[in-house]
């Protein structure tokens, strides 16, 4: 079968881990117990006068003409998202379905290579399970990794996970987040981390179907500056001349689904050279855009498709980690086929 086996040209995955929308609202620290009520941050325009800071050009080096060109204004109009001067504390909510079927293609037009993935997968799921990678996700959640800058600003942060069941909540764990590292995975043996784990491994396993509500509360300042997701504009024709547009919802800010996505999937420590860098996002390629580079390359054979067909077509054994890496990315989701 090995020699006769190719990958299919039309195959797809959906993700497993489906994430909302988060949405910002602010109060103070001492009343979290009242956040639901807690009002909505709004965006507004801001128009500031900034100076020359650009790297200029040799022709540009001329004093006369750095002068000239330091008497231009550098009139910029952002969008910025603020707590209000009387509430010292971001709230960030989302939700999170966990689905069963990882390994499961949604689209393929190649039975036999859907039976043999199917049993490669089913191999995986006996030998391995979905606990090592459930154990990172929740990690992630404990940590606030997906406040990304809105952690990096805050002095006190408290997590709080609920399992909802027909809209009750049938279990809730509390992390303090600055007791969970960035750049690895030691809980410390913390129950709840394992607790809240063990419920997301029995979603992947199909055992149940899991939906998480997720609450974080970031101690900022009063009147500090948030960070909501920045929109990425091909089309700058209706946004007259601001340089910065935040994401809302209904006038409400908030960060994109994808990027709650990645902070959640960024469990991938199984890359070369990995000691440095620390986790990254599970990529088909290991791409970390902030750096422009891709960890997993094509000719090393360590990327998400040389590994896949090394398991699936070739009957190669793959150790532990790269077993967790694909399968990681498959429940990451997207389309996978071979071109023709």
């Amino acid at each position: 079968m090995a020699n006769e086996l190719k990958t299919a040209s039309v195959l797809a995955f959906e993700r497993k881990l489906d994430v909302s929308d988060a949405l910002f609202y602010a109060g103070k620290w001492d009343d979290r117990e009242n956040g639901e009520q807690w009002p909505a941050i709004g965006v507004r325009e801001k128009s500031v006068r900034g100076t020359i800071s650009n790297r200029l050009s040799t022709k540009e080096q001329d004093p006369a003409k750095l002068d000239a060109s330091i008497q231009n204004p550098n009139l910029q109009t952002v969008d910025v998202a603020t707590l209000p001067v009387d509430a010292d504390t971001l709230r960030v909510r989302f939700t999170i379905r966990v689905l069963a079927g990882a390994g499961r293609p949604s689209a393929c037009n190649n039975a036999v290579y859907q039976q043999k993935l199917a049993q490669t997968v089913e191999t995986y799921v006996r030998s391995q399970g979905f606990s090592e990678l459930a154990r990172r996700y929740a990690h992630n959640l404990a940590n606030g990794r997906f406040l990304w800058r809105n952690r990096m600003s805050a002095e006190q942060i408290e997590v709080c996970v609920r399992h909802l069941e027909q809209g009750q909540a049938a279990g809730q764990w509390i992390f303090q987040a600055m007791d969970f590292s960035l750049r690895d995975f030691d809980d410390k043996g913390n129950p709840d981390v394992g607790a809240l784990a063990f419920l997301i491994e029995q979603g992947l396993s199909g055992d149940k179907y899991i939906l998480l509500e997720v609450i974080a509360y970031a101690r900022m300042g009063d009147g500090q500056e948030v960070f909501p997701s920045q929109e990425l504009l091909l089309d700058r024709g209706n946004t007259g001349n601001k340089s910065k547009t935040l994401y809302t919802v209904g006038k409400v800010a908030g960060m994109h689904s994808q990027k709650i996505g990645n902070a959640l999937r960024t469990i991938d420590t199984w890359y070369p050279d990995s000691e440095g860098l620390g986790p990254i996002a599970v990529e088909p390629y290991g791409s970390v855009t902030s750096q422009g580079k891709a960890y997993r390359q094509p000719k090393q054979k360590v990327d998400f498709y040389s590994l896949l067909d090394n398991w699936v077509i070739k009957d190669k054994e793959l150790n532990v980690e790269e077993q967790h890496y694909v399968m990681a990315t498959l429940i990451r989701g997207g389309v996978f086929g071979e071109k023709d």
